[in-house]
């Protein structure tokens, strides 16, 4: 084959310009940089006003996306399909603002007797709030908890995770499928966000008593769960969230804030979503940072779990968390027996609840001592 000298030198052209963008490539993967953060700054660029900040009109948008940017994920594996059916359920399921709750289950947690049905009988149990199942979506893991969702529930969504391990067991906290699992299930949250959808997502191993809307501020891109809280829905610096339970309200900004959040898994490659979270949650919330979340920790007082039990009168618990809890036994043994305290309370007439009604010390996850050992760590969280 015959080349001529222009030939030549313009295929050598391309080959060097293809070399230098490759060393560039693994210069900055080097420093820690992922093709997510890339992409992420491209976005970032692309979204700033002439001036080099954020536009805040644009970051509070209601977005509303068909379409699926698919992106690498961690350790360079493609997302899965792009979510196929879920444009089509969210507004069946979503309130008139555009709200749809959120859970999960693998096979053993939707089998029958398990937690999905203790978290469904918690609805009926509580105060009013049974109508709020009328916006849950289950997302399930694995064929077989998706035909056990379809047997006690109507909105249920088949999540095809992108990985060959067995997510339909009992996972062990921070065992491989149970880190795959709370990834794709971030990879989901953002693309309900995408499609133009606030979500509160709760693991199954909640149960609820009253209405956790009512005390989610307006102004909150984000409201979350504390495994510690010291009274201020402010602090950042010492509260830390669980991300057991947390809504978020869909703009630009959260959208970009899940995909920083599912980005900062290279730098911490150790850690699970809720661990990861509790690094970069100053850098979402700077006040002088180009994203800015507003974030919100609700208090243990409403929102509780097993860690420790904070000021733990019945009168103002939204919601309890089988957290710091080990084995699917004893989640289901102590939820059983919050269920049963909690319907002992509601027999007994207003003008009798003086007094403060507390919540016994579980008795299968762990002595008090044990749980205040852990507490701090928020790391040791034990969910579903």
């Amino acid at each position: 084959m015959e080349f001529h000298n222009g030939s030549f030198g313009s295929i050598f052209k391309l080959w060097l310009a293809a070399t230098l963008a490759f060393l560039l490539l693994l210069l900055l993967v080097s420093q820690g940089w992922s093709p997510v953060d890339m992409m992420a700054a491209s976005r970032r660029q692309r979204a700033t006003t002439p001036t080099g900040r954020n536009s805040d009109e644009k970051n509070e948008e209601i977005i509303f996306d068909e379409s699926y940017d698919e992106t690498l994920t961690p350790f360079g594996l493609h997302s899965q399909s792009n979510f196929a059916g879920l444009a089509e359920l969210l507004p069946k399921v979503a309130t008139d603002d555009r709200t749809v709750i959120i859970t999960s289950v693998n096979e053993a947690f939707a089998r029958p007797g398990s937690l999905l049905d203790l978290f469904r009988e918690s609805f009926y149990a509580g105060e009013k709030i049974n109508h709020l199942l009328d916006h849950l979506v289950v997302v399930a893991i694995d064929a077989a908890a998706y035909q056990h969702c379809r047997r006690v529930h109507p909105f249920c969504y088949l999540l095809q995770a992108n990985t060959s391990m067995n997510l339909s067991s009992a996972s062990n906290y921070m065992s491989d499928p149970y880190v795959e699992l709370v990834w794709a299930k971030l990879e989901l949250q953002q693309r309900v966000l995408q499609l133009g959808y606030n979500f509160l997502y709760t693991d199954v191993d909640i149960v609820w008593f009253r209405d956790p809307f009512r005390h989610i501020g307006v102004h909150a891109d984000m409201a979350t769960s504390s495994d510690l809280y010291f009274g201020d829905p402010d602090d950042i610096d010492r509260s830390w969230p669980n991300t057991g339970f947390y809504y978020v309200k869909a703009t630009n900004r959260t959208v970009e804030m899940l995909r920083r959040w599912r980005a900062a898994r290279w730098r911490f490659p150790r850690g699970h979503e809720q661990t990861i979270f509790n690094h970069i949650k100053h850098e979402l919330t700077a006040a002088d940072g180009d994203l800015r979340v507003r974030l919100q920790f609700l208090d243990t007082a409403r929102f509780g779990g097993f860690c420790q039990l904070f000021r733990n009168d019945m009168a103002k618990a939204c919601t309890m968390h089988a957290n710091c809890c080990v084995s699917l036994g004893n989640k289901l043994s102590d939820l059983r027996d919050v269920l049963g305290q909690w319907r002992n309370y509601t027999v007994i007439k207003p003008a009798e609840r003086r007094r403060i009604f507390e919540w016994r010390v579980p008795a299968k996850c762990g002595t008090p001592d044990k749980r205040a050992a852990r507490a701090p760590d928020s790391d040791r969280r034990a969910i579903s």
